[in-house]
């Protein structure tokens, strides 16, 4: 029941984040390319060519890349969601949603997105994408690590500091902890000299707020699917119960 909400949730959530995108991210795309081809042409360097045209990628390619990866972090989510459902703390099924969704997005892409924002597909050393990669999903799952750790520590805290006074330390414990993670890997910086500021502004900002759309969407409608009949389940368990 819950995955099968899960992805429900992330057809809706891609499509939202997909539009978003449209509008807002491909405009920065597309400057890029133009800066990458007036770089070669300046160097004299003849056009690659498209094995898929422009038009595919930012069509078809953007919508098929944003759906799968929307569906599949909604099944992530639900499988998230049932661990945490009623080890958070007395919170309904919405609150609890919403608090995985807030903590999905800052730990799974804020967190990695302050250390390896996101560049323009145009930007890069084509030779180097497999270690970019490879370092962008270290950090991600360094970071989801540091926080399984730090919700771990809370909840042994608990006892003795209370509620407020254990989720201080913990988030204070994640920050200090991820920031050292952050600071010992590699830094990559391949954004090429002249390339234009403002268009590297939007392209991240577009990014972080593709994701937002993203998670707010999976954490707000997965929420209203699976509040119903979870409280409705633990009436009947209470009311078995008595």
């Amino acid at each position: 029941m819950l995955l099968v909400r899960g992805m429900l949730s992330g057809v809706v959530a891609g499509l939202l984040a997909l539009v978003f995108a449209r509008i807002f991210g491909e405009p920065a795309v597309g400057n890029a390319i133009s800066f990458e081809s007036a770089l070669d042409a300046a160097k004299g360097d003849a056009p690659e060519p498209e094995l898929v045209s422009r038009a595919i990628q930012s069509s078809f390619g953007l919508a098929t890349g944003v759906l799968v990866y929307a569906i599949a972090f909604g099944g992530l989510f639900a499988l998230a969601f049932a661990f945490a459902y009623g080890r958070v703390g007395r919170l309904t099924p919405r609150a609890t949603a919403a608090v995985v969704a807030l903590g999905g997005f800052l730990v799974a892409f804020v967190v990695p997105f302050l250390k390896y924002p996101a560049n323009p597909p145009s930007i890069g050393n084509p030779d180097t994408i497999g270690e970019r990669t490879a370092t962008y999903f270290v950090m991600v799952v360094l970071s989801i690590a540091i926080a399984v750790g730090a919700t771990y520590l809370g909840r042994r805290l608990l006892p003795r500091l209370g509620g407020w006074n254990a989720t201080l330390v913990a988030i204070a414990a994640f920050i200090a902890v991820a920031a050292i993670a952050a600071f010992l890997l590699p830094a990559i910086n391949e954004v090429p000299t002249g390339f234009p500021a403002a268009v590297l502004w939007n392209f991240r900002v577009a990014s972080l707020g593709t994701q937002l759309v993203m998670w707010t969407t999976i954490g707000l409608l997965f929420g209203a699917l699976v509040h119903r009949p979870l409280t409705q389940r633990a009436a009947l368990l209470a009311a078995t119960a008595h």
